[in-house]
């Protein structure tokens, strides 16, 4: 039989886990909690703008869902070369303070760019290029948050509960800009197109000033002994040859890819609420709200089974409970039961969401954390465009919502046979505790 590990030992051994005190664990939490609620109201994929914005395309300057579609994929382009963001944060240090270096950076440059484009007249290829502008800044930040999370995660022994406070405080952010981004769209309805563009990018710009703050944000718990952020010189070819041999990387980015291969949800689910269920875009936006309201009890469930059982445990459990997740809107003929529906939406895909970016962190490579976790987001971007457009396809040549539906929970069902290839070791035990104080 095939070693299925294979390749999983190349990489120089990771010290055995730093053990915390309660204290310190309590304090990379909450700096952990802070940045990403920050970071996730402004993403672009899912923050504050994407609803305003879409509705400034679908109903100022009157694209079809298919358009919204195309849109969104060339919009997304940076997004596909995330990968590049991750290898810059790990063989770059910009003002020789690591990853919060890149906070201070590109949170500044990002408020000033976006404080000016938020001047130019409106028009599609305008509202392209600023969405460029905004992925490339937002990428940096994001590729030092995820090398900075996966570092402390595998240091401390401690992956399960940054899977759970990121997925916890980035949802519980998401869900405020969703419900906020909804109402923002429905006052800037009656406005000119030109302030409604306005108005978004300059509070974006507010936003990124605030990262940059927060990149001033030095608690000791989080940086000192942290390895890492005094990055020595590396050869780029090795460590490239060092990530492709290391075969955990694989089923977790497959599983990823897959989890996040989606043909139901988005512009489908979008144009669905919206012309078939005449639902309002604070309805949509609702939607979206609720249904990641309802994934937060199942993070913080995760987070307290992370320490208790095993990442192979809870990673079954998730992928059984999370498969059906589209299922409940066959059942739904309005927008309020829409609504209603979107709590079982939340609820079953908690857990698999947790535990999927749990097992990316673990099978980070030592010293690529930066690289590995944002090839994540590369695959991630290449999974909702690709299928959100297969999507837009399906929905309005090849049998409407119901065959989106179970086409994404077939794509969801093949996740099991992935996991049976995930290395054993990588997923054996438990997250460590803490020392006594």
């Amino acid at each position: 039989m095939t070693d299925l590990t294979q390749g999983a030992n190349d990489a120089p051994p990771t010290p055995a886990a730093e053990r915390i005190t309660a204290a310190e664990r309590k304090t990379i939490l909450i700096y952990a909690g802070v940045m990403i609620v920050v970071l996730s109201f402004i993403n672009p994929s899912t923050g504050l703008f994407i609803i305003p914005l879409s509705f400034i395309l679908k109903n100022k300057l009157h694209l079809s869902a298919n358009d919204l579609a195309v849109f969104g994929l060339w919009a997304a382009i940076p997004g596909y070369l995330s990968f590049v963001f991750g290898i810059a944060r790990d063989f770059w240090n910009p003002l020789g303070r690591g990853d919060r270096g890149y906070f201070i950076l590109f949170g500044a440059i990002a408020a000033v760019l976006l404080a000016a484009l938020a001047f130019l007249d409106v028009s599609e290829p305008m509202l392209l290029a600023c969405a460029t502008v905004m992925a490339i800044s937002f990428l940096f930040l994001w590729g030092a948050w995820n090398g900075l999370a996966s570092t402390i995660g595998q240091q401390h022994a401690m992956t399960g509960q940054m899977s759970a406070i990121w997925n916890f405080a980035g949802t519980s952010s998401m869900v405020l800009a969703l419900v906020a981004g909804g109402a923002l769209s429905g006052i800037l309805e009656n406005q000119s197109a030109n302030f409604a563009v306005r108005s978004l990018f300059l509070i974006a710009a507010a936003f990124m000033a605030v990262v940059a703050g927060l990149g001033l944000w030095k608690p000791g718990a989080v940086f000192s002994g942290l390895r890492g952020q005094h990055r020595e010189p590396r050869h780029f070819v090795a460590d490239l040859a060092r990530l492709i041999r290391h075969w955990p990387i694989y089923p977790a980015l497959i599983v990823w890819l897959l989890w996040n291969f989606s043909p139901g949800t988005t512009t489908v689910l979008q144009y669905y609420l919206s012309n078939i269920l005449h639902g309002s875009d604070a309805q949509w936006g609702a939607y979206n709200a609720i249904s990641y309201a309802a994934a937060v009890p199942a993070f913080a469930l995760f987070g307290y089974l992370s320490r208790k059982y095993s990442l192979a445990t809870l990673l079954w459990w998730g992928t059984l409970i999370g498969v059906p997740q589209m299922i409940p809107l066959l059942f739904v003929h309005s927008a309020n039961g829409a609504l209603i529906a979107a709590i079982g939406v939340g609820l079953l895909g908690g857990i698999a969401t947790a535990a999927y970016m749990d097992l990316l962190i673990r099978a980070c490579p030592r010293g690529l954390e930066g690289t590995m976790m944002m090839l994540s987001w590369s695959m991630y971007a290449l999974a909702v465009n690709v299928g959100n457009y297969w999507g837009t396809d399906i929905y309005q040549y090849h049998g409407g919502f119901v065959a989106c539906v179970w086409a994404t929970t077939i794509v969801y069902a093949l996740i099991v046979p992935v996991i049976l290839f995930v290395p054993k070791s990588l997923i054996s035990d438990a997250d460590a505790g803490v020392v006594p104080n």
